[in-house]
């Protein structure tokens, strides 16, 4: 009870309160515009994030990010074009329905699955962050090296189409994170005698120009990309939670493996999507409406989505260890504000991981309650023009990354970037794993150096250690799995 009265004091402060409220409306507005996707808005918003209190920081990039996932069920549904890419399979239901003239129905069926989603998975967030907190406490240098190793290898494993694309992004990543001053041994590593390299590649300037700037490139390339007008048809937008209650064992299954899929890393959004929608359709007594406007489809796919989000933050929050791109920009938050996710920060910050999970509350509400009474006005969003939206972001995709520190080489870091992640989405080769390889990478190394220390340069310091041995089967596991997975496609 003390804990949760110091988290209401922490969110009970205007800067906290403005930046979820802020911060889940950009998300939304985010979500509403097709070719605009969230992590490039959070990696522009990131150097203000910095500068602000860590709870507001982190609140604002949060209600980004699960914003962002509600809003993409607007032109999902209403055009037939996910507003964010993880509102794919929405499409498939919710347009038909649309254009049976039941619009309103299907978008509240949409938002009332994702807010279900979304609160399971804080719920999921306040049991599970604390109990793993305990775990990561028995944790050594081998279990953190054996842990960002078997990261390092779900993500590259999650891409199953570019697993090689994937494997080389990966190592990429890992070269960029040794560049700069080695200070265990006092080198300088690949800086080829530039000052300006010597503290690393920057991680706010990569993030930037990867996943903002070179979507801004893509959106001023695109010629006649006007989106089409939309209408609102339908009444009632209320009904969402009787539909919810008929489909309810759909949404229990969807939440379970949205919730489980957040905590693999690499796999998230996109693995839980289509297991939940996949289940759903053998499980339903009327198999045959998905694809042509059954509510189950929408149910499966949105539950799912938003039951990720606070879930994937486990394990950022109890061992310290990111899953995908969207949690390192928030571990650079707390690396900024000096709170060093793990054990320690249940801790040391009981009042601020309070505070976080209330916020997370707070946003869902808030981010339902808006679309609900606002979605005739937001689906005037979809008819921005894209290169409008492309030169507007490529100016702040600039702004935010010499900010940080006031460098001009900063800025061309991101414009590099920028480049290199269009030529990327334009080769349909995944960027996601750079960054992680940027910030897993070091993590490895440094624990994996300080391992061998330990051992003298025993190797088997990584199998004669209970977790560390568990980690290093499962690492091994996914590996043969994915093995014979290609083996029997030749078969």
């Amino acid at each position: 009870m003390d804990t949760l009265l110091l988290g209401l004091n922490e969110i009970g402060h205007l800067n906290v309160l403005m930046a979820i409220v802020i911060g889940a409306l950009i998300g939304v507005t985010i979500g509403s515009i097709p070719g605009l996707e969230p992590a490039g808005v959070m990696a522009i918003l990131l150097p203000l994030s910095f500068s602000m209190d860590p709870l507001a920081g982190v609140s604002l990039l949060l209600g980004v990010y699960g914003g962002a996932w509600y809003g993409g069920a607007i032109p999902a549904i209403l055009m037939n074009t996910p507003g964010t890419p993880v509102a794919v399979l929405t499409t498939y239901d919710g347009y038909p329905m649309a254009k049976r003239g039941e619009g309103k129905r299907a978008l509240s069926i949409a938002y009332t699955s994702s807010f279900v989603g979304g609160i399971i998975s804080v719920c999921s967030l306040v049991l599970l962050a604390p109990t793993l907190s305990q775990v990561a406490r028995m944790f050594g240098s081998a279990e953190f090296a054996m842990l960002a190793a078997l990261g390092m290898i779900f993500v590259v494993l999650a891409h199953r189409n570019h697993v090689v694309e994937a494997a080389m992004m990966l190592g990429f990543g890992i070269f960029l994170g040794t560049v700069g001053l080695d200070r265990s041994y006092s080198v300088q590593v690949f800086t080829f005698d530039h000052s300006w390299l010597l503290g690393g590649i920057p991680l706010v300037p990569a993030v930037i120009g990867l996943f903002a700037m070179s979507q801004a490139f893509v959106l001023l390339s695109q010629r006649g990309n006007d989106a089409q007008k939309t209408t609102l048809e339908g009444s009632g937008m209320f009904g969402g939670f009787i539909e919810l209650v008929r489909h309810k064992m759909t949404v229990i299954r969807s939440a379970v493996l949205g919730v489980v899929m957040g905590l693999l890393p690499g796999v998230g959004e996109f693995g839980s999507q289509f297991f939940s929608y996949t289940l759903a359709q053998k499980f339903s007594k009327t198999p045959e409406q998905f694809g042509n406007g059954a509510p189950e489809g929408i149910i499966a796919s949105e539950t799912s989505n938003n039951a990720v989000t606070a879930s994937v933050m486990v394990p950022l929050l109890a061992f310290g260890i990111p899953t995908d791109a969207l949690m390192a920009m928030l571990l650079a938050v707390f690396m900024v504000h000096n709170y060093i996710p793990g054990p320690t920060l249940f801790v040391e910050r009981p009042e601020f991981i309070s505070g976080l999970y209330l916020s997370l509350f707070l946003m869902n509400i808030v981010v339902f309650l808006y679309l609900t009474f606002a979605t005739r006005w937001i689906v005037n969003l979809t008819r921005i023009r894209g290169r409008f939206i492309g030169a507007f972001i490529l100016v702040l995709g600039f702004i935010g990354s010499y900010s940080q520190n006031y460098r001009f080489s900063d800025a061309m870091i991101a414009l590099g970037f920028a480049i290199f992640g269009y030529m990327l989405r334009r080769a349909n080769i995944p960027a996601v794993p750079i960054i992680l390889g940027l910030v897993l990478g070091p993590v490895f190394l440094t624990r994996f150096r300080q391992a061998m220390g330990v051992a003298e340069g025993d190797l088997s310091i990584f199998v004669t250690r209970p977790i560390s041995l568990t980690l290093f089967l499962m690492i091994v596991a996914s590996m043969g799995f994915y093995i014979w997975g290609l083996l029997r496609k030749k078969v």
